[in-house]
């Protein structure tokens, strides 16, 4: 019997498997735990005039004298920690799903039980243990704190996941690598269960000590169609407290990538089809290198190229963060 050749789905889409809630944020002291909301704020602010500005304005010293002695008005959110606290704690909950073998939508069901085999496989030989060691890890670092993680004098984060309870000082991780770390091991088997077997629910919640009356930092949200008033700088909120996007917090758990070709310049980054950092502008995982997602799985599933294993754990990833994946 001839072998069926095998076309890419035009409807292929995946559903993520790790589900991050929204991060709210709390205030309270390292050695108490007692904890209140940090709710967003307003102040005005009277900045001065320091964008680049045209040749013609700039070297003339009348012309720029005058434009930069105007008032650079501002209405801006904010969030900080009070003068009595010198902690910020952020919480938040992680669901991880299994059935990875089964896409959302598939309209090509040769290619679904192809793809579905070779998803069999991978987690035969592998069981996805690389892979959750490395959300485990970005866990216990801290790494979804972002900005909230800079220059902290303590940072600890604290899980529960199936009645177990684990600590970890962030401190004691490279954010640069994933070597084995022991310690992260029971909590990387609950993730691998998830995905392998069964749901779980983990409950995260990290403590940063930045310093009395320190600013935080929640998410920024994104102003569409010309903004709102005059304010410049929106802050995420769910009823006024401080809090962190979900996505803001996926996109930390799943920066687990080191298999790109500029690991060495910039250290390890988020699972996506392109290997993109928009806050680089730059595009790691280039078409016409075959590195990316996208030709990667063709080259597995069309051509029956399979990929180096430390590729099959990225394919494998980028299903993990789902996505809208057919022609």
């Amino acid at each position: 019997m001839a072998k069926t050749t095998l076309k890419t789905p035009s409807v292929l889409a995946f559903e993520a498997k790790l589900l991050p809630s929204d991060a709210l944020m709390f205030a309270g002291n390292w050695d108490q735990q007692e904890w209140t909301p940090i709710m967003v704020g307003e102040k005005a602010v009277r900045g001065t005039i320091s964008n680049r500005l045209k040749a013609a304005m700039a070297n003339d010293p009348t012309k720029l004298d005058a434009e930069v002695s105007k008032a650079n008005l501002q209405t801006v959110d904010i969030a900080a920690l009070g003068h009595h606290t010198d902690t910020l704690k952020v919480q938040f909950t992680l669901r991880v799903l299994s059935d990875l073998q089964v896409p959302s939508t598939c309209n090509n069901p040769e290619y679904q039980a192809a793809l579905a085999e070779k998803i069999e496989t991978y987690t035969q030989e592998e069981g996805f243990s690389e892979l959750a060691k490395r959300y485990a890890q970005n866990i216990a670092n801290g790494r979804f704190l972002w900005r909230n993680r800079v220059g902290a004098e303590n940072v600890v984060v604290k899980v529960t996941a199936e009645g177990k309870e684990f600590t970890f000082n962030s401190h004691d991780f490279n954010l640069r690598s994933f070597d084995n770390n022991p310690s992260v091991d029971e909590l990387a088997e609950i993730i691998k269960k998830g995905l392998v077997e069964n749901h779980s629910l983990i409950k995260v919640e990290a403590f940063t000590q930045l310093g009395e009356g320190q600013a935080v930092y929640p998410s920024q949200e994104l102003v569409m169609g010309g903004g709102k008033g005059d304010k410049s700088k929106f802050l995420y909120q769910l009823n006024g407290q401080a809090a962190m996007h979900s996505q803001k917090i996926g996109n930390a758990l799943r920066t687990i990538d080191t298999w790109h070709p500029a690991f060495e310049e910039v250290g390890p980054i988020a699972v996506e089809p392109y290997g993109s950092v928009t806050n680089r502008g730059a595009a790691y995982r280039q078409p016409k290198e075959n590195n990316d997602f996208y030709k990667l799985l063709d080259g597995w599933m069309l051509k029956d190229k399979q990929p180096e294993k430390e590729q099959q754990h990225y394919i494998m990833a980028m299903l993990i963060r789902g996505g809208v994946f057919g022609e």
